[in-house]
């Protein structure tokens, strides 16, 4: 009978050759490294969801940021008439009424109405007469001759532009002095052409 223990026996049983701890050792590693390659790939996975949920947000932020602006922008666009009638109310009011406190009243509400559009981040663009004439901010909508003026520069702004921040919203609408043309004159001088029509 085998006085062996159960222990030895286990031993016995066991491989310890270094050919067969060789082939565990690589055995082990192989799916050590496979699973670090999968965990690799799910960490990859998970920062491209990461980022794209990261961009999703941002992007639909913008989106919902520019449909507020377009709302904002239609809204301002309203009062914008709501302020050209002032200033037509203003302009036309009969001096026999300035000092009325009627008058001081729409003046003051008109006041309101323009710390409102400036606190909106809407500006007046300056259309000052003498100042050149920019196709950027400024829509000409007559020419007028002998004014004395360089050709091309404002004359008067018969509407009001705006910006808001730093885009036209409604550009002013202008009058520029007109190119001045010579004739000749009796006694064969050259001066310039009296044309006193808006063209």
């Amino acid at each position: 009978m085998d006085k062996r223990t159960r222990a030895q026996q286990r031993a016995d049983e066991i491989d310890i050759s270094p050919v067969r701890l060789l082939a565990d050792i690589e055995r082990l590693t192989g799916e050590r490294d496979a699973i670090a390659g999968e965990r690799d790939d799910y960490l990859a996975a998970l920062q491209r969801e990461r980022a794209e949920f990261v961009n999703f947000k941002r992007r639909t932020a913008d989106e919902r940021q520019a449909m507020l602006g377009l709302a904002a922008e239609g809204l301002i666009s309203k009062v914008l008439a709501l302020a050209d009638d002032f200033d037509r109310a203003i302009e036309a009011r009969p001096g026999t009424i300035a000092d009325d406190p009627w008058v001081e009243g729409i003046a003051a509400i008109d006041r309101k109405l323009r710390l409102l559009l400036e606190s909106e981040g809407v500006s007046p663009i300056p259309a000052l007469p003498g100042t050149p004439f920019d196709p950027r901010e400024h829509e000409a909508v007559a020419s007028v001759p002998g004014t004395g003026q360089p050709a091309g520069s404002i004359v008067g702004e018969l509407r009001r532009g705006y910006r808001l921040r730093d885009r036209v919203l409604r550009p002013a609408l202008v009058a520029v002095a007109a190119h001045e043309e010579t004739t000749t004159q009796p006694g064969g001088e050259a001066g310039p052409a009296t044309n006193d029509h808006i063209h």
